[in-house]
């Protein structure tokens, strides 16, 4: 099955141009179990990616714009009395898909952020004490404006936590733009172009034999390092949580999956490491007045930790 990623990959490269790197750690992200939040400026393709991906691999799709008058309930459900059968019914809220677009999340009210996060962890939703399990698969996608943007407020910790990896689409290259305008002439609509390459239960088999992808003892050792590191680096007031190294692991396996191998080497943890856990670190007072990002220490960590060889 993981012959199919190659494919996966190509079609959404006919929406987003020039931008594989962030393509994989998407995919990657997918194929771990986990959940992608994008960072950005409005414009750059952050939900244009999410429909693409939920056509490629033929995914129930839905999307909530989110605003602070969105509430809780419309995100997990409400019950509501039928006077038929005199009894409280549940009536689903958007969440209930494969693929769940959280649409400027941060620009919503605390409480209706964090009506996502037992669905996030647990795969269910709670409603007046009773429990409903979300489709499988199930992944949020989340976009997010950048930190100080006009109606934005930050998201809490404990939700940036539960999100694999954080990715950031960047400005395209003057050649992308350009290809970018080319491929939309006559109003063609290049989503037009992207056919299916795998179905739900497809998905489900890939994530399957991801998790059956081996880590050695050495790798395993060098995970743990690379975390670790986070907590004793002098530029950060707090490191990653043992959250962030299970999803380090479970990313690491992904990739290795992407490169069509069964084994974890040390380049795939490499790889994966600055986008799992840069939304996950807190700088020091003077390294924020130092204008330190978690970008540049990820890459300072996996400079100073010795790399085993396999």
């Amino acid at each position: 099955m993981s012959k199919k990623t190659k494919s996966i990959i190509e079609e959404i490269k006919k929406v987003i141009c020039g931008k594989d790197y962030i393509i994989a750690m998407a995919l990657t992200g997918m194929l771990s179990g986990g959940h992608v939040l994008m960072e950005d400026v409005p414009g750059v393709g952050k939900t244009t990616m999410a429909l693409a991906f939920s056509r490629t691999m033929g995914l129930n799709y839905g999307r909530v714009q989110f605003t602070p008058d969105v509430l809780p309930s419309d995100i997990t459900g409400f019950s509501v009395y039928d006077k038929n059968t005199q009894r409280m019914v549940y009536q689903q809220g958007a969440i209930f898909h494969n693929l769940f677009l959280a649409d400027e999340l941060n620009r919503a009210s605390s409480r209706t952020q964090s009506a996502l996060l037992e669905a996030m962890e647990e795969g269910q939703v709670t409603v007046d004490g009773n429990t409903y399990a979300l489709p499988r698969p199930f992944t949020v996608f989340a976009t997010q404006n950048p930190s100080g943007a006009s109606g934005t407020s930050l998201l809490p910790d404990s939700q940036m936590d539960r999100f694999a990896i954080r990715i950031s689409m960047g400005y395209p290259s003057s050649s992308d733009e350009k290809n970018m305008i080319i491929g939309r002439q006559n109003g063609h609509n290049p989503m037009e172009d992207v056919m299916p390459i795998c179905s739900v239960d497809e998905l489900l088999q890939m994530q399957d034999e991801v998790s059956r992808v081996f880590v050695s003892e050495p790798v395993l050792d060098y995970i743990v390092a690379l975390v670790g590191a986070t907590r004793t680096h002098k530029s950060l007031e707090r490191g990653a949580s043992p959250r962030a190294t299970l999803a380090l692991t479970s990313m690491s396996k992904a990739y290795a999956y992407l490169c069509d191998r069964n084994y974890v080497i040390p380049s795939d943890v490499q790889a994966t490491f600055p986008p799992v856990m840069g939304h996950r670190l807190i700088l020091t007072p003077e390294a924020e007045v130092n204008e330190k990002t978690t970008t540049e220490i990820t890459k300072e960590i996996l400079k100073s930790v010795p790399v085993p060889k396999v």
